[in-house]
């Protein structure tokens, strides 16, 4: 990545969250001014919409490295364990506390924490001068078991609040996240096969963020147009889940540097570690919850806020870490 691109890429990573916050903008005044019709025009745009972003994220994903992430047996264990071991427990305790008596928003945050980012948290572990090539193999992992385990989380956690269709919840996960990860891989071997690898990345892929993010900001859109009156009929939402969403960014950083220092991690080792452990894959919760939850529309609101917090502790986290650095350099 060159110096100019990485630098644009940042940008463009910093002006995320008002970004998105626009489309949810431009939604709520949609939905107020006209409700119906913002309604019918976003129900058209939802599947094709999040399809479109998981297609390009997945895109991204390279599967071939899958079994390389094991020359890093530590961190990547580690990196594994919290996301698909601790993050799940964690983030049902904490929506137990604080959402008890909201179930569908104690879902929505539960899918929000559950699923680790597969695509743009390796930025963030660039900023704050972390391993990112242990970041990109560990992209497949976290691709292939939130995949597979993704429904048997929500049947088992979620069914115990709110009522989990099986054949509904299947047929989500094969329309948002097979589909779009078979046609996503058939293209990038035709791609690589007609150009070859490298110039693929280079030429197509690396450029591939702007477009990923114009069609989330989109889906977002369309998701607070169609869904728009209750959302400006609780708008204390974002206050009920800032609290949970915060102990959980807090709790798992502190885990990951304890986990770090355990294992003896050196220190770009440990920023990948950390931030694989706090960013999360709101596309993909948010595409199998509009399918899996349609009666249910908190649901799906609450996974499309959280970027709104995620992002900005993203780039706290950065900070945070090139500081503990600094001051663990000066101590030794």
């Amino acid at each position: 990545m060159t110096a100019t691109a990485d630098a644009a890429l940042g940008r463009l990573d910093r002006a995320q969250p008002f970004i998105l916050f626009g489309g949810i903008a431009a939604g709520l005044f949609l939905s107020a001014c006209k409700p119906e019709e913002a309604a019918r025009i976003a129900v058209s745009v939802l599947t094709p919409g999040l399809m479109l972003v998981l297609f390009m994220i997945f895109l991204q994903v390279p599967l071939k490295q899958v079994t390389a992430a094991f020359s890093k047996v530590k961190a990547t264990g580690l990196a594994l364990g919290l996301n698909f071991i601790v993050t799940p427990l964690l983030a049902w305790l904490l929506g137990a506390l604080f959402l008890g008596a909201h179930p569908d928003l104690r879902i929505g945050l539960f899918m929000f924490l559950l699923t680790p980012c597969i695509d743009w948290y390796l930025i963030f572990t660039h900023l704050s001068r972390g391993n990112t090539a242990l970041g990109v193999l560990l992209l497949p992992w976290n691709l292939i078991l939130q995949m597979v385990l993704l429904p048997v989380f929500l049947l088992l956690f979620a069914s115990t609040i709110i009522p989990v269709n099986l054949g509904v919840l299947l047929h989500s996960v094969v329309v948002y996240f097979v589909l779009p990860f078979v046609l996503a891989n058939l293209t990038r071997c035709l791609l690589e096969s007609q150009f070859g690898g490298e110039r693929v990345k280079k030429k197509i892929l690396s450029r591939l963020s702007p477009y990923s993010l114009a069609a989330l900001t989109l889906v977002i859109m369309a998701m607070f147009a169609s869904q728009g009156r209750v959302m400006l009929s609780q708008p204390d939402l974002l206050l009920k889940i800032l609290l949970p969403v915060g102990l959980f960014f807090v709790i798992i950083f502190t885990l990951a540097q304890i986990a770090r220092r355990a294992a003896g991690l050196d220190y770009p080792d440990g920023a990948c570690l950390t931030c694989t452990a706090i960013a999360r894959n709101s596309p993909i919760a948010l595409a199998i919850a509009v399918g899996a939850f349609p009666e249910q529309p908190l649901v799906a609101l609450t996974i499309a806020i959280g970027p709104l917090l995620e992002l900005p502790v993203l780039l706290v986290v950065s900070r945070a870490l090139l500081w503990l650095n600094a001051r663990e350099s000066c101590r030794a």
